[in-house]
């Protein structure tokens, strides 16, 4: 089933439920530090698919460090499920 049109015609994205057999569904998609804090969280559709958001997430992160420095913003390390595993994913680690 395709996105309801927008304005003009466009799909409308500003929002997360999607569409399944079951009927309305989200995703929840998060970075967490050890502390378990989540420096950065997406919620989408449920329909969408996971391994693009991975960017999404990880550019989202910004850790503050003490005095002026800049945040620092990629991970030292990632575990990750199978969904993660893709080109993309292993290219906005760097």
């Amino acid at each position: 089933m395709p996105a309801r049109p927008g304005r003009a015609g466009r799909p409308v994205t500003d929002h997360a439920p999607g569409r399944s057999r079951g009927g309305l569904t989200t995703k929840l998609h998060l970075a967490c530090e050890q502390g378990q804090k989540p420096p950065a969280i997406l919620l989408i559709a449920g329909h969408r698919g996971d391994s693009p958001q991975f960017t999404v997430v990880i550019d989202a992160i910004r850790v503050p460090r003490l005095g002026s420095a800049r945040p620092r913003t990629r991970p030292g390390s990632v575990l990750a499920d199978k969904a993660y595993t893709s080109g993309a994913a292993h290219g906005a680690l760097g």
